[in-house]
């Protein structure tokens, strides 16, 4: 398996509010840190996000977090 793109080397700290989210694995969406059909045709696939209560996350931008789709501090070993 190849490795996802970088899109960033931070978190993207995003208020969301209750539903559903799709977080970009392969990193080539233009919607960072969302996904927007990019991955079409690759190895990565997204990866589903729910939202219980209205609340600030900060989901992966390196997009090699063990805890996806949230940041586990990886891009500080980058």
């Amino acid at each position: 398996m190849s490795e996802p793109i970088i899109a960033q080397t931070a978190p993207y700290g995003v208020e969301l509010e209750p539903g559903t989210y799709w977080w970009c694995r392969c990193g080539k969406s233009a919607k960072q840190p969302f996904c927007d059909g990019s991955h079409k045709g690759g190895e990565f696939s997204p990866v589903k996000v729910e939202i219980a209560d209205a609340r600030k996350v900060f989901l992966c931008g390196c997009k090699l977090t063990k805890k996806g789709p949230f940041c586990d501090g990886t891009h500080n070993k980058l």
